[in-house]
């Protein structure tokens, strides 16, 4: 495993994530494909053992259960002081009027919550998991500054917004002196490139770590283009149907070369895909989900796949602009 620093924080995590989504009880929230408890460890485990020292997962993840099976795991498997743990707060978690957002109230009921299932007195990153049209920024930025200072939380980070939201909450922080945002979890991948529009190069330019997530288009760069629509998570994930279309042609020519490609260098799409990512200077670890043994190693094993220039231009050039999602 390689471990890099998280933006130009003294913070190191290994250069894969894993994502958390997929773990929880699958008939609590909207993830039906979620992996029980008993199927899930065997997987929080086996990336314990690959090295992988981060792991992210959220609030809403099937109503919390995801939190508390990772907090359980994270007892049995490791020592607490050895990882990065990140969650993220925003989504609905009360049928009440301040159970979601980020107000001050909201933002300091849900870090209790989350620090109570996960199982801990610190999370080492907490994240805006989008941004809230309700309440003011400075109203957030403060609030987080106080967890980071109340030592409930190390560093703070944010999610899937547009470049000018993120780039004033980098201003105001800065102009107030408060904790600033060290990292940015975005919708990036082979398929869904519009991020390097502006948020890549801001989080750059502003030494902020981009943790993508769905770095393999739910799974839609792992597999021949007449299989990608097949699966049970294909078929029941709602948000994943607004993401990515059966209809379009440029996506299917990327499957298309990413395959070819897996052939050649004898590896898994998965390896291709992840391997072009982390050919971007920015990227500090993709969020890589797993529900079958070959996930976990497959996304480790991408680390020693070396892709040429003009492999990468192979990649990327069938692209075509696409829609602005994920921010919902």
């Amino acid at each position: 495993m390689d471990y890099v620093n998280l933006g130009k924080t003294g913070l190191k995590v290994s250069r894969i994530c894993l994502g958390c989504m997929s773990y929880g009880v699958p008939e609590r929230g909207s993830h039906p494909w979620s992996l029980n408890e008993e199927k899930s460890r065997p997987f929080l485990e086996r990336a314990l053992a690959l090295g992988i020292n981060f792991f992210d997962t959220a609030n809403v993840y099937s109503d919390g259960t995801s939190e508390e099976i990772l907090g359980r795991a994270i007892k049995d498997f490791a020592r607490r002081e050895e990882l990065v743990i990140a969650t993220k707060a925003h989504g609905r978690m009360r049928p009440d009027v301040n159970g979601a957002g980020l107000s001050r109230k909201a933002l300091f009921s849900e870090i209790d919550a989350s620090l109570k299932r996960l199982g801990t007195d610190y999370v080492d990153l907490y994240q805006i998991h989008r941004w809230d049209k309700t309440t003011p920024i400075e109203e957030t930025l403060e609030a987080l500054h106080d967890l980071v200072k109340s030592g409930k939380v190390r560093y703070i980070g944010a999610s899937s917004m547009f470049a000018w939201q993120f780039c004033k909450a980098l201003y105001l922080a800065d102009l107030h002196g408060w904790t600033r945002f060290v990292s940015m979890q975005n919708h990036y991948n082979l398929l869904y490139r519009e991020e390097e529009r502006e948020m890549m190069g801001l989080c750059e330019a502003e030494g902020v770590g981009v943790l993508p997530w769905s770095p393999l288009a739910r799974g839609r760069l792992t597999r021949s283009w007449e299989d990608a629509f097949t699966t049970e998570r294909s078929e029941t994930d709602e948000f994943g149907k607004t993401l990515y279309r059966r209809t379009e042609e440029s996506d299917h020519q990327i499957v298309d070369r990413v395959e070819a490609m897996a052939k050649v260098h004898e590896v898994s799409m998965a390896q291709i895909a992840l391997a072009w990512m982390l050919t971007k200077s920015s990227v500090t670890s993709p969020i890589v989900g797993a529900t079958k043994p070959h996930h976990l190693e497959d996304a480790v094993n991408a680390l020693q796949v070396t892709l040429s220039p003009e492999e990468v231009i192979s990649l990327e050039e069938a692209y075509v602009p696409h829609s602005v999602s994920g921010f919902a």
